[in-house]
């Protein structure tokens, strides 16, 4: 996982999600899911280009089962994007980087 790109929790989850200051979308991955890994280079590159805007951040759902639950996510890759605590967005599937971009910068 690239350094841009921050690992939640279920422990850190609230903190780093809910009470973050700029908006975050948290990608639900898992190793074994073939589109998540088809994306995950695009939300490493995307990361570093939208640094001053928002966060991206992944929780495998695999290792944390509370949030995936918790926002009822029933298929990978699925892309949520928290302002102030809320849900803004979801985004399902795999996507094209122009995709995710249209995706950030409308929710922005």
């Amino acid at each position: 996982m690239s350094n841009n790109i921050l690992n939640v929790t279920d422990s850190n989850f609230e903190d780093e999600v809910l009470k973050s200051e700029q908006p975050v979308v948290l990608d639900f991955w898992a190793e074994w899911c073939g589109p998540c890994k088809n994306i995950a280079p695009i939300l490493d590159e995307l990361a570093s280009e939208y640094k001053n805007k928002l966060i991206i951040a992944k929780i495998n759902i695999d290792e944390n089962q509370k949030t995936p639950a918790t926002y009822g996510v029933k298929g990978i890759p699925t892309l949520i994007f928290f302002k102030g605590g809320e849900v803004i967005a979801t985004n399902f599937g795999q996507a094209t980087k122009s995709q995710l971009e249209a995706f950030f910068d409308a929710n922005i």
